[in-house]
């Protein structure tokens, strides 16, 4: 059975927010983010950290991307870089706290029953989080980064992602404003 594992990206600064997004809610989306990865099929859980730094709750354990201020592309990198022995990379965001592991769960068998190891849950046909990305896409997904850009322009450029549907479970929306 392939392992997985989890990564929340929560390294921003949340400027549209006002606030770093890992230290909203008390820290409650941090800790539905964990809880939902973890649940959710993930052995191991990192915490992408960077504009603030913070406890990050059990299991999961922090990684530091110093380079966060570049945006999205260096969480990405710091969390792939963190979870190397795995087979799949859960990708989710702090900012969606509606997402459980029910969610987690449906991508992450999706990515697993298909060919490809390449999964995204979409809300309504919009694209969201978690995305599943096998480890063989890794170096292709690495080399597709820059700037405030994550794995969306990767996803967008394969024909082999399955798409699985779960406003039925989850609006997936990221919040962006107070």
């Amino acid at each position: 059975m392939p392992n997985a594992a989890g990564v929340v990206l929560a390294a921003g600064a949340g400027i549209r927010y006002g606030m770093p997004k890992v230290t909203a809610a008390q820290g409650e989306w941090l800790q539905k983010a964990v809880t939902a990865l973890a649940e959710g099929g993930c052995g191991d859980v990192v915490v992408v950290l960077g504009a603030a730094l913070v406890e990050v709750p059990q299991p999961a354990r922090a990684v530091i991307a110093s380079d966060w201020a570049d945006g999205m592309s260096a969480s990405v990198r710091a969390g792939i870089a963190a979870i190397g022995s795995a087979d799949l990379a859960v990708l989710h965001t702090v900012d969606t706290p509606d997402v459980g592991a029910d969610v987690v769960r449906r991508v992450l068998s999706a990515a697993l029953g298909s060919r490809s190891g390449l999964a995204r849950a979409v809300y309504d046909g919009r694209p969201g989080h978690p995305v599943v990305v096998h480890r063989r896409h890794w170096p292709q997904l690495q080399q597709s980064l820059v700037g405030d850009r994550g794995a969306g322009p990767f996803l967008r450029s394969r024909a082999d992602v399955v798409t699985v549907e779960c406003a039925d479970l989850a609006t997936g929306a990221d919040i962006d404003e107070r």
